[in-house]
């Protein structure tokens, strides 16, 4: 059970809290069938996003095996088949789909199960080939957190800032798209083999301008949705922009963390464990509730 669990990996699946952002950012987090539909997208997500992580586990059990910390999956250590991994990657579709259903409005159903389908097409695409392209790969990544939001929004009926979708797309492909391609370029310049078929398309001096440019560019979106007319009417509040220092501040943290610490390999473990990091998501979504619901 516990190798079942490795493959389909549910620690992964807090990256689709980006469903949930429409919702939030909408002011609707206390309406129950926003947040019912939110719910349920959100785990129809989580569903298709570990349908896609056995694909890429078959797809590369080979590569794997070569691996100094991937060689410890389930499948390429032997633990689970390659059939058992067909047979979850098929159930978790399944499951996905029946998610969507329960939406129950059709309307909302059909735009929501659209974007589930373009994002298991890309991905799919992605672990077969696509992900072998420098660039093109760290932009798949991030426009997968965008699909995510899309799909929260078509749920709810909640129409999105260009901000948001903007800041959505920058910011992922700031912490888990260049921020993890740096440590896989550490890891080849320290063994002389690299993790991946793409990683000798980068280096650090390209990594780190990366990082800076998306961390300043996203601070600068954020900075923008804070004070746009649309968002400052919406919510009948000026004071949103107070919250760009949380977003500073993270910024900062993952750069130090990824930079000098050297820890960016895997970007959902590293939030999950880090104090400093989760303090300031905490304190800049506190924030921004008490000024979009409260104040």
């Amino acid at each position: 059970m516990n190798d079942i669990i490795r493959l389909i990996r549910p620690h992964q699946w807090i990256k689709n809290v980006f469903v949930l952002l429409p919702m939030f950012f909408g002011g609707s987090l206390f309406n129950f069938h926003d947040m019912a539909a939110s719910l349920l997208t959100f785990i129809a997500f989580s569903f298709i996003a570990s349908s896609v992580y056995c694909f890429n586990d078959i797809n590369d059990v080979e590569a794997d095996r070569r691996h100094p910390v991937k060689c410890r999956r389930p499948l390429a250590s032997g633990a689970l088949p390659v059939s058992a991994a067909w047979g979850l990657m098929a159930l978790m579709l399944v499951l996905a789909a029946a998610m969507v259903a329960l939406l129950g409005d059709l309307r909302h159903a059909l735009k929501v199960g659209g974007v589930l389908l373009f994002y298991y097409v890309m991905n799919i695409c992605y672990c077969a080939k696509l992900k072998q392209y420098a660039i093109i790969d760290v932009c798949i990544v991030a426009f997968g957190f965008v699909l995510r939001t899309l799909a929260g929004g078509f749920a709810t009926d909640i129409v999105l800032s260009k901000w948001l979708v903007l800041m959505t797309f920058l910011l992922t492909l700031f912490f888990l798209s260049f921020a993890k391609r740096r440590d896989d370029v550490l890891r080849m310049n320290d063994t002389g083999v690299p993790p991946r078929k793409n990683t000798i398309r980068y280096n650090l001096t390209f990594i780190n301008r990366a990082i800076t440019i998306t961390a300043s560019v996203t601070l600068v979106c954020y900075i923008m949705y804070t004070v746009s007319p649309e968002v400052t009417g919406r919510f009948h509040s000026d004071m949103l922009y107070l919250t760009s220092v949380f977003v500073l501040l993270g910024l900062l943290r993952y750069m130090q963390l990824a930079v000098v610490d050297e820890k960016s390999g895997d970007p959902t473990r590293l939030m999950l464990r880090d104090r400093f990091t989760q303090l300031v998501v905490v304190a800049r979504a506190l924030t921004f509730g008490v000024l979009i619901y409260i104040v």
